[in-house]
């Protein structure tokens, strides 16, 4: 061929990088502006307009380079499997260069939650899971794979500069051969993300063999719990979606900044699902954390098989009989589930009102739990604007707004709830782990640095909670976060306590505003059994409160009837506990950490007070003559136990029924 000028050199650039790294926006960058003529081969478009198969990108690749156009490999193309049937296609009049997008995994998540109307339908929640499980495996291209050039780009600048270069490049321009722009020396996966996530087999045992048996107790310590929920009432119930997503972006808002370390995934199963786009745009618009509320496209049931997102906690839009059937979530959930999800339910209610939810433990028999790591499953309840359906509200959107706020609530402080015992299973588990490797000693002298010191007598309630099975004996319920159970030395006819499973929740002063579902939850097991026994008895009277400075160890709610009719009470301080402000009211409590943080603590000098009947106040010199007057006191109750439900009995037994 002497004396023949050779002819021009196509090229194929291969773009390497994971959804929201810019790969078809730096192609239309250069097709629009370069003299050169290129062809973009995008497998999302290549089944006319439509997503395609590699098969098909093949073919169109090779046709282009037998035409002798320029091409770009707009795929992610992250793994060298991936890169090498693109590679196979080239001629000897053909130079492979790749185009690297490293950018920051947090800045390619963002693009892709924010981002809408994709080519590929990749966006939202989603996309965040795709991502980062990409990452992964991402393996960069090397010049021995066949590549003539290699251009590295991490970040915005050495993107525009890359675009440029290929833009100007003329017809008979040759770029230099090398690799170009610096590597990445790891793998850019966002570790406040990845954390969501659980790592692939493969990858897991690869991080086993290098870091030993450590790698799991820091992973367990570092997931956030995450709670994914369909939207409730805008299916079946047909409530309408602008009101409802702007009640889920009230309500998630609200809850978040409320509460750290847990993340909400709102789930629906199509792209085009009108609720998943309103609410997106609106969690933008409010600025909320795309890392801890996310939406996600997917079957509620199949999340991690399925999506990479794993939850241990989903939401169930259930009907008020709390049975499988129907239709949508709740048929989708129960069948996923099987039987035990049935049966677990009954245990723990009947029914459920609009605007209450119920959070029911996974056994770990069921399919839902074994393939896809659920533990629990909360079954809520929100109004409905379906004529066709019980509770029908008759488009009164005023009572639905209200209904549809109190499931949400409900919802996410029973999630709170799961997600506190679940971290405090993890922490106990990690202790254990300690103990066995000799460190149980330091573990010990820092878990008894507390702000009391606790008699081992004082023991006895932390003990039972730690462990049921082993003093079962007075125990009236257990469930994962409290236990029910019969006060040993009780100060009236009916004195129960209820007391937190939570590890470090000992007393009063340790609640705070991460604990109100906790407290909630502990008040409408007390209202419970106050029902119960007014049931039995319809002449007593209760009150559900809290010891300011109690004497023994783990947080515990006193239910005592009025009438103080028991041989254990016996001396001034068991009188003044419970009747003067040494005891503060659980509706009180709740409120006041609500609004401040924390609850008011009274002095234990309280308790040194003189005696007085608390009904009518009169004063009296000795325990026997305050028992005998108050067996005949018929006076009224203080005005301010009669305000806030302080003072149940069977008169406000309507109300109760609403509170339990």
């Amino acid at each position: 061929m002497d004396g023949e000028e050779e002819p021009n050199r196509s090229v194929m650039v291969i773009l390497v990088g994971p959804p929201g790294s810019g790969k078809s926006t730096f192609c239309e960058a250069v097709i629009t502006a370069s003299k050169r003529p290129w062809v973009r081969v995008c497998q999302d478009t290549i089944n006319n307009g439509k997503a395609g198969t590699k098969v098909q990108s093949l073919k169109a690749a090779a046709d282009a380079l037998n035409e002798g156009k320029n091409i770009f490999i707009d795929r992610c193309n992250l793994e060298k499997e991936q890169r090498a049937d693109f590679m196979k296609l080239c001629r000897s009049h053909t130079d492979i260069h790749a185009v690297v997008l490293d950018l920051p995994a947090k800045v390619c998540i963002s693009r892709c939650v924010n981002r809408t109307r994709h080519e590929g339908n990749l966006q939202g929640g989603q996309a965040a899971a795709v991502v980062n499980k990409m990452l992964q495996n991402k393996e960069a291209p090397n010049l021995n794979e066949g590549f003539s050039r290699i251009t590295f780009c991490q970040n915005d600048k050495d993107v525009k500069d890359a675009i440029k270069m290929y833009t100007e490049l003329g017809p008979s321009d040759k770029l230099s051969s090398g690799e170009f722009g610096q590597k990445s020396k790891k793998e850019s996966v966002q570790p406040s993300i990845m954390t969501f996530f659980k790592k692939s087999a493969r990858e897991e045992n690869k991080q086993k063999e290098k870091e030993g048996n450590n790698s799991s107790g820091n992973v367990s310590g570092n997931e956030f719990p995450t709670l994914a929920f369909p939207s409730i009432s805008t299916s079946d119930f047909q409530f309408d979606l602008d009101k409802a997503s702007d009640i889920i972006i009230e309500s998630a808002q609200d809850f978040l900044k409320r509460v750290d370390n847990v993340r909400l995934a709102l789930v629906d199963l199509s792209y085009k699902s009108r609720i998943l786009s309103l609410v997106r745009e609106k969690a933008v618009k409010k600025g909320i954390d795309s890392s801890r509320f996310i939406t996600f496209v997917g079957d509620i049931t199949q999340l991690y098989s399925k999506g990479g997102l794993r939850c241990t906690v989903i939401a169930n839009a259930a009907n008020w009989r709390l049975r499988p059937g129907g239709g949508g979530v709740n048929a989708a959930i129960f069948k996923a589930a099987g039987e035990v999800l049935e049966v677990a339910t009954k245990e723990r209610a009947g029914t459920l009102n609009p605007g209450s939810a119920v959070a029911v433990p996974l056994p770990s028999a069921s399919p839902l739990y074994q393939r896809e790591g659920v533990t629990h499953v909360i079954h809520v309840l929100g109004p409905n604007m379906n004529p066709q359906r019980p509770n029908y509200l008759e488009n009164d959107y005023t009572k639905g707004c209200k209904i549809l706020r109190d499931a949400y609530s409900s919802l996410f402080e029973s999630f709170t709830s799961v997600a506190c015992l679940e971290r405090n299973k993890k922490q106990k588990l990690v202790e254990s782990k300690e103990k066995t490797s000799g460190e149980s000693k330091n573990n010990e002298e820092q878990e008894e640095v507390k702000p009391r010191n606790w008699g081992s007598w004082a023991l006895a309630l932390h003990n039972t909670a730690k462990d049921p099975e082993k003093h079962k004996d007075g125990l009236l319920e257990i469930s994962d976060n409290l236990i029910v159970l019969n006060d040993l030395y009780p100060k009236a006819k009916k004195h129960v306590l209820v007391l937190s499973r939570l590890n470090g929740l000992d007393c009063l002063e340790d609640a705070k505003r991460e604990h109100l579902p906790m407290l909630r939850s502990m008040h409408s097991a007390g209202v419970k059994w106050v029902n119960k026994f007014l049931r039995e008895d319809p002449s007593l009277n209760f009150r559900l409160g809290y010891h300011s400075v109690p004497s023994m160890r783990q947080l515990h709610l006193h239910v005592i009837s009025q009438d103080f009719d028991s041989p254990s009470l016996k001396n001034k301080k068991h009188w003044n506990s419970f009747t003067t402000a040494f005891f503060r009211d659980s509706v009180d409590v709740m409120d006041e950490i609500e609004e401040h943080g924390s609850a008011k603590l009274t002095d234990e000098k309280l308790l040194e007070m003189e005696l007085r009947c608390h009904r009518c106040k009169s004063a009296h010199p000795n325990i026997p003559k305050l028992k005998s007057h108050i067996a005949k006191c018929r006076a009224s109750f203080p005005p301010h136990l009669l305000q806030n439900n302080r003072l149940l009995s069977a008169s406000n037994n309507g109300i109760l029924e609403q509170i339990s």
